[in-house]
């Protein structure tokens, strides 16, 4: 009688919580994928229609667009971001003197709001007086028209998105606080140099972390939206800074295609899917664990 008691307190326990999953998220993604069959404006009733959102898509040139700008943009910002958050990690992870202020100065700009830091790298970006351009013809360096150049689109959010990458460089400061001082003496001892602890010793120890963070900035590239949707609030040059994400919203809430909008939310969580998965694998290969598992 105490155990089923028990049990029945647990369950009363986690019931508000069991209650927001099925109405927030659990609901949602099952009507999204019945919606994604449906031609459904919001404004009338859903009509079955089988697959032929799906068949649409496949011959949507926006949506292809759309897809490899996503890819691109996410094949250059993940490596990047992970290098540089990464180096600073091991820099801020020195003995150095203020090192506690340095920390917080390279962790404030990912606390900044996602609207007005884009706001903020407009002006910066600014082909005429922007600092970044100022700062180039001061050096007698060519300077780049970031707004409004389709080649240099992409990049002008791969830096705003390094520069915000705090969060990325605070798990990996904590990574290589977990590192075990005794393998690092040890190898040391052995003659190992710098380089080759943190290639040998550091980087397997961490690897963990790595493929943490690599999974969920993989995720988020693929879900770009609103910096780009601020910088370019008509339409960036070219559509060359138009990703999957802006075009799944416009598709349902500018030209009221939800059922249209949903068959790509599912094509998007496959993607990530897939692509999440083929990251796993890897890491069972190249991931070490302090367990042994």
């Amino acid at each position: 009688m105490n155990a089923r008691r028990e049990a029945m307190y647990g369950y009363l326990f986690t019931l508000p919580w069991m209650i927001g999953m099925s109405v927030f998220m659990l609901y949602p993604v099952v009507a999204s994928c019945w919606y994604s069959f449906c031609d459904y404006s919001v404004l009338k009733p859903p009509m079955w229609i089988g697959l032929a959102n799906y068949q649409e898509l496949f011959q949507d040139e926006v949506f292809w667009q759309a897809t490899r700008n996503t890819l691109v943009f996410a094949m250059l910002s993940l490596p990047l971001s992970t290098v540089v958050a990464l180096a600073l990690a091991v820099l801020l992870n020195g003995k150095v003197r203020g090192q506690s202020v340095y920390r917080a100065l390279f962790f404030m700009p990912s606390l900044v709001p996602v609207v007005p830091v884009a706001v903020l790298w407009f002006w910066l970006f600014n082909g005429d007086h922007g600092i970044i351009n100022v700062m180039l013809h001061s050096m007698h360096i060519p300077t780049v028209n970031w707004m409004s150049n389709p080649a240099y689109t992409k990049w002008a959010i791969v830096v705003l998105t390094v520069w915000g990458g705090g969060n990325t460089m605070l798990i990996y400061l904590a990574g290589l606080q977990d590192v075990p001082t005794s393998l690092l003496e040890a190898s040391e001892l052995d003659g190992a140099s710098g380089a080759q602890r943190f290639r040998h010793v550091t980087v397997p120890m961490i690897s963990p972390v790595i493929l943490f963070n690599v999974v969920m900035g993989l995720i988020g590239s693929l879900q770009v939206f609103a910096v780009p949707y601020v910088l370019w609030p008509t339409g960036s040059p070219e559509r060359s800074a138009y990703f999957y994400a802006m075009y799944l919203f416009d598709n349902a809430f500018k030209f009221n295609k939800m059922g249209y909008a949903c068959a790509m939310g599912v094509l998007m969580f496959l993607m990530i899917l897939v692509l999440t998965l083929a990251l796993l694998k890897v890491g069972e290969r190249k991931v070490h664990y302090q367990d042994g598992g």
